[in-house]
């Protein structure tokens, strides 16, 4: 696995290509690599993605510090997914190892009155990273195009002006979405948006086990079944979410998460290349500076 996820190559494995017709079906949430890397056992590919997740947080801590320095870019993560499929233990084992100050982790819940008196992107202007910092939306403004197109009652708690909410509705907010992040774009800020894609199987097992570990009955919410029940239906709304908004500009990577040791690398790997790619530079004094720099030596050396 470690040359595989080595390869330069790894987000076209899992890219919603924009512009292309993406099929959830096509993306395997237990992959593992190819037919030849699985003959090695899931213990030693664990082991290998492993090393190679050491190797992306220490590469990870690198460019932050070049991201942060450098002072032109920022990073958006979005994540969204069902419910079990790994986004707090995704967020936790990626971004171990950077700087806490030069991240914020946001969770969308529930809007408050005065976010349901504004448009639906309003509420996460505030959250967008300013330059040189990394951002990660733990659910995002995805929500108002995915829960709320699977329970579009919740659409008149947003108090919008009298009209039909058919296909002609969601497909504006698509438009609204990528537009807000095209605006990001273009001022500076990286949009990287990961589906972790479960199967329906896994987030069973992974459910029961919350049940079976008194230690884990916190995270267990009799609403997760209820979602359960519309699994369907919020397969279709993410794949036409992704569809529509897969973009040059903010594409959509569809990361398979059975197998928590390979959407955390997987993820990684992305995040960290995202990051390189801008080929960032830490900044260069001029001569009145480095000459400042030297004096300033000096009067430490004398002391």
């Amino acid at each position: 696995m470690k040359d595989k996820l080595s390869n330069k190559d790894l987000a076209k494995l899992f890219q919603a290509a924009p512009g292309k017709k993406t099929r959830l079906k096509d993306f395997d949430p237990g992959w593992m690599g190819t037919p030849e890397m699985r003959k090695l056992g899931k213990d030693e590919l664990k082991r290998e993605a492993d090393e190679l997740l050491e190797s992306n947080q220490k590469a990870l801590a690198d460019a932050q510090e070049l991201l942060w320095a450098s002072d032109r870019y920022s990073i958006l993560i979005v994540l969204q997914a069902m419910d079990a499929a790994g986004k707090d233990g995704t967020i936790k084992h990626v971004m171990s190892g950077i700087n806490p100050q030069g991240c914020s982790v946001q969770s969308f819940k529930k809007p408050s009155d005065e976010e349901l008196d504004h448009n639906f992107l309003w509420r996460y202007w505030e959250a967008v990273p300013e330059r040189g910092k990394i951002a990660v939306f733990n659910r995002s403004h995805y929500e108002d195009v995915i829960v709320t197109r699977v329970h579009p009652e919740i659409l008149e708690l947003g108090k919008l002006p009298p009209g039909k909410r058919d296909e002609k509705f969601w497909e504006a907010r698509y438009q609204d979405i990528n537009a807000f992040e095209r605006h990001l774009a273009r001022n500076g800020t990286v949009t990287l948006k990961f589906f972790l894609h479960l199967s329906k199987k896994e987030q069973k097992r992974r459910l029961l086990a919350r049940l079976d570990d008194p230690h884990k009955h916190w995270k267990f919410s009799p609403a997760d079944l209820a979602e359960r029940k519309r699994w369907s239906d919020y397969m279709d709304v993410y794949e036409k979410a992704i569809n529509a908004t897969s973009t040059k500009w903010a594409p959509w990577w569809i990361v398979p998460a059975d197998h928590k040791f390979v959407s955390h690398v997987v993820v990684a790997t992305i995040i960290t290349r995202a990051i390189e790619s801008l080929k960032l530079e830490f900044p260069k004094l001029n001569a009145d500076q480095k000459k400042q720099l030297a004096q300033s030596k000096k009067e430490l050396m004398a002391e």
